[in-house]
Formats: structure tokens, C-alpha cells, sequence
């Protein structure tokens, strides 16, 4: 494998699957059986997931609601996905642990780096929830962050899309994929990969991203592989 520590961030979004709202079980254990897979080889993993599915806290800004306020309401949304997620991954047989950004003691760990780098070092999975636990951070930023903490290798962005792209392709025919891209690139052409918080701190602390496909089985593996599989962003 040609990373030994990832973090996969996944959209709360891609948990729908076809459905318009909510959580997808058929969709959990495709997820759940890529990171199965990945794990029993020897790649340690953390996740962070969104949790757009069920609530954004830009929704609530929008309906009249104190942006701090509805952000809150979407940490406790992130963690309603992660414990899903959570639960699928120990239905397949993958040790697990979930520490939240926000005290929730009765179902989650408190995040503490030290004892969630002991966890991937024992082969457990360890999933974040709750974003950075603060307001106006996006779980990209989480995810940034989280992966900077762990000393994680590489960001794997697992979306719906294949990879980054030249413009929209659902918008235009004349869009192509980009291979390999630079952090300065993405800037200089306006491109779309996470938001520029979490972009920046990536860039500034060297760390790559790699955008993918996750709803295609194989390809997280292909890509812990080293294997030319969507979009790699990196300085």
C-alpha cells in the first residue's frame, strides 16, 4: 500500500443514495465493505463525515435562524451519520471508535489526539464526529485539521464525482479531468475542492488531497494502492 495512514472524508450527502433525505443502509455497507478492505490490509483509518443528508447550518441561517446556532445543530447531525456509520463498520467485523468534538460521553469518546492515534496504531478505525466543534468551521475544515493533528499522509475526498474538473461536467460537455493538480492551480482557476479554510490549511501544512469516486467499489483500494484513480491535488 503506498499509504499507511489516510483520512477519508465522506459528504453526508453521499449517505442518501437515491434517496432525497436521510440515511441509505445499502449505501453504508458499500462504504463499510471498501473500509473493511482497506483496514485489513493495513492501512490505519479516520473518517470524517458531513451531515448535509440531515442539516446545514447555512439552511438555518437562511430560514431566519442565528448562523451559530443552526452550525450546532449540524455538528449533532455529523454525529448522527457517524454513529450509522459507526455501527455498519462493526456489523462487517471492523473495530471502531468515534470521539466527538462536543462532550457527548454516553455515545462517543471526547476527541483527544493522543488516544486516537493510540486507536489507528491498534488497527481501529476512528471516526470524528462533530466537526472541529466549533461554529463557521466546515467538516472539510474537520477533516483538514484532523488529518493534520494524526499525521495523516493524504486527505481521500470520497465524493460522487470522479475527480476534479476543468468546469461543471454536469453543466459542461467540454469539461475534462484533471490527473494531477496544484494547490495554486485550483486557486488560479477557481476551482471547487473544499472550502478555503480547510483548502489553505492543507496547502500550508503540504498535505495532499486525492478526489474520488467513493460510490464505485474498488476504488477507495485503488487508491490507498497508489493507483491512478481521480484527482490528486497537492503543492
Amino acid at each position: 500500500m503506498k499509504y499507511k495512514r489516510i483520512l477519508l472524508k465522506l459528504s453526508g450527502e453521499s449517505l442518501m443514495g437515491d434517496q432525497s433525505f436521510g440515511i441509505d443502509n445499502s449505501r453504508l455497507a458499500i462504504y463499510s465493505k471498501q473500509i473493511k478492505e482497506i483496514r485489513e490490509s493495513g492501512v490505519e483509518v479516520a473518517i470524517v463525515i458531513g451531515g448535509g443528508n440531515i442539516f446545514r447550518g447555512v439552511q438555518a441561517e437562511e430560514g431566519g435562524m442565528d448562523r451559530t446556532h443552526g452550525d450546532y445543530m449540524g455538528m449533532l447531525a455529523t454525529m448522527i451519520n457517524s454513529m450509522a456509520l459507526q455501527a455498519s463498520l462493526e456489523a462487517h467485523g471492523v473495530s471502531t471508535r468515534l470521539q466527538s468534538a462536543i462532550d457527548m460521553k454516553e455515545i462517543a469518546e471526547p476527541y483527544v489526539r493522543r488516544r486516537a492515534v493510540r486507536h489507528l496504531e491498534k488497527g481501529r478505525v476512528v471516526i470524528f464526529g462533530a466537526g472541529t466543534g466549533n461554529p463557521y468551521f466546515t467538516t472539510d475544515s474537520a477533516a483538514s485539521l484532523r488529518a493534520i493533528e494524526i499525521d495523516a499522509e493524504v486527505i481521500l475526498k470520497g465524493t460522487r464525482v470522479d475527480g476534479v474538473y476543468t468546469s461543471d461536467p454536469e453543466k459542461d460537455p467540454n469539461a475534462t479531468k484533471y490527473d494531477n493538480i496544484s494547490f495554486d492551480d485550483v486557486y488560479g482557476n477557481g476551482l471547487k475542492v473544499m472550502d478555503m479554510t480547510a483548502f489553505t490549511l492543507c496547502k500550508e501544512n503540504d498535505l495532499p488531497i486525492i478526489v474520488f469516486d467513493m460510490d464505485t467499489p474498488g476504488n477507495l483500494k485503488k487508491v490507498v494502492e497508489g493507483l491512478q484513480v481521480g484527482t490528486t491535488v497537492r503543492n
